[in-house]
């Protein structure tokens, strides 16, 4: 009963019409879908919601998987298109993922003065945007559980009057002091309310320009939030990059879809040169299908020794592409057709190998799931980055991966996994989207598997359990 009020909650969040309920709660606005009175439900309301259901329970028999199954539209793309999109006079965005962390950003851009609304019979978004122009806010913008949508709107409150943002008690343990202090270097007065980089956090603009010194080594959201909001400065802003900066293939899609909105920046060694005084312009713009999340069908099959075809998976940015990469690389048949963005999968025996995850933070979880059933040791190396997402990712993964019979060795900065039987288990979701999906894969072959807090998966695959069932899976949600 739970499972489908929470299901019936998102599709009242997302689509709700003509009910001529406005609702209360932090950040909660009225919009107009074709033609329909709209309330997105933000904030209050939808964090009682979250936190006042009882925690929804996966439990997974020993299955196999196949068949075809879509990967779902990109949440990283989406977060920057709608924000991008509002930024500038405005635009449509096709094919979005609307998502709990993804409607945090519309609700965010919302709050600094654009306009969203949602076609009458599918998911595509059009936005009035704010013309280079963005507004102070009027309330506490609420990022519920959305780490992007506090560090790039975070920047774009820089350059208003000023802003405090928060979210869920994940989110006020995620470190943002790199970004206030490039944000104070830039003019702009950010800190914490606490005193400790974390939400809450108040800024206040303007954001002039000038140089910001930003440590590369934590989160690539930071330069990304850099990148958007610098281009509305009044001057010139360079950004240099200390150390090495990790995750860097999302500031490229970044650098990319800034580049399709008409913005210049320029990249010189460790520094980024950002002109002053630019204009958004994003008319248009497709979401690609998302590698992150069809890393679990894929893996799923690869553990299973099943095949499954994953379709729009088209070239793009995305770092998380390497699952490609990875899971040949541990012997499963793959072939890529790029043209028509069919990704095919045979699983079989799995070997395991050495992976950098430098590039590709979101991969792990399942990357720690694919060796533990895997022939041999995979170590996961250049990983410390990944314990600042949504929770610590490497801790967790080691944690539940040993209830569940693995040898997990844990590293500061990575995994050694020894491949082996796993068993079933009652494992904690931490509620963390990634970790319950990979979770999820894990228990395809363990058997007898209870996952908790399995609602997370409505922050990026909202279908995913659906989906799973599609193929085969023996997946239940309760």
């Amino acid at each position: 009963m739970a499972r489908k009020a929470y299901i019936r909650l998102m599709s009242y969040y997302v689509e709700c019409r003509n009910s001529g309920r406005e609702g209360r709660g932090v950040g909660a606005s009225l919009s107009s879908f074709s033609g329909h009175r709209v309330r997105l439900y933000h904030g209050t309301h939808f964090l009682y919601i979250l936190i006042h259901l009882p925690f929804m329970i996966a439990s997974v028999e020993c299955s196999a998987v196949s068949g075809e199954v879509y990967a779902p539209p990109s949440k990283s793309y989406t977060h920057r298109a709608i924000l991008i999109t509002s930024l500038g006079p405005g635009g449509r965005v096709l094919r979005p993922l609307l998502s709990a962390d993804t409607l945090a950003t519309v609700s965010a851009s919302e709050a600094f003065g654009a306009k969203i609304g949602k076609e009458e019979k599918k998911d595509d978004l059009f936005i009035d945007g704010v013309g280079d122009l963005p507004q102070t806010p009027e309330n506490v913008i609420d990022v519920l559980n959305s780490g992007t949508t506090l560090r790039f709107c975070s920047a774009v409150a820089a350059l208003t009057e000023g802003a405090v943002l928060t979210g869920d008690s994940s989110i006020r343990t995620r470190p943002n002091g790199p970004l206030l202090d490039s944000l104070r270097e830039l003019g702009a007065d950010a800190f914490s309310i606490k005193n400790n980089g974390k939400a809450p956090l108040v800024i206040r603009g303007k954001m002039l320009g000038g140089t910001a010194h930003l440590q590369g080594g934590l989160s690539s959201q930071f330069l990304s939030a850099l990148f958007i909001a610098s281009p509305l400065a009044e001057r010139e802003t360079r950004i240099r990059i200390v150390g090495e900066l990790k995750s860097r293939p999302y500031a490229e899609i970044t650098l990319d879809m800034l580049h399709d909105a008409g913005i210049k920046i320029e990249e010189e060694e460790q520094e980024f040169i950002v002109p002053g005084g630019q204009s958004f312009d994003l008319e248009r713009y497709t979401i690609p299908g998302d590698f992150s999340s069809a890393s679990y069908p894929l893996a799923a099959a690869a553990v299973t020794g099943s095949e499954v075809m994953v379709k729009g998976i088209l070239p793009s940015r995305q770092g998380d592409s390497a699952i490609i990469d990875i899971l040949t690389r541990m012997g499963a048949q793959v072939s890529w057709n790029r043209e028509s963005g069919d990704l095919r999968i045979k699983g079989g025996e799995l070997e395991g190998i050495e992976i950098d995850a430098g590039r590709t933070p979101d991969l792990v979880p399942t990357i720690a799931v694919l060796g533990a059933v895997a022939k041999g040791t995979t170590t996961v190396v250049n990983a410390e980055h990944v314990r600042h997402k949504e929770t610590d990712r490497l801790h967790a993964m080691a944690v539940e991966l040993t209830k569940m019979g693995a040898k997990v060795k844990e590293r500061p900065d990575g995994l050694e996994i020894t491949g082996g039987k796993l068993h079933g288990a009652s494992v904690h979701g931490y509620h963390d989207h990634r970790i319950v999906m990979a979770l999820t894969v894990a228990g395809l072959v363990a058997g007898e598997t209870r996952i908790d807090t399995a609602e997370a998966v409505d922050v990026s695959y909202p279908g995913f359990f659906r989906e799973m069932e599609r193929l085969g899976a023996r997946v239940r949600v309760e």
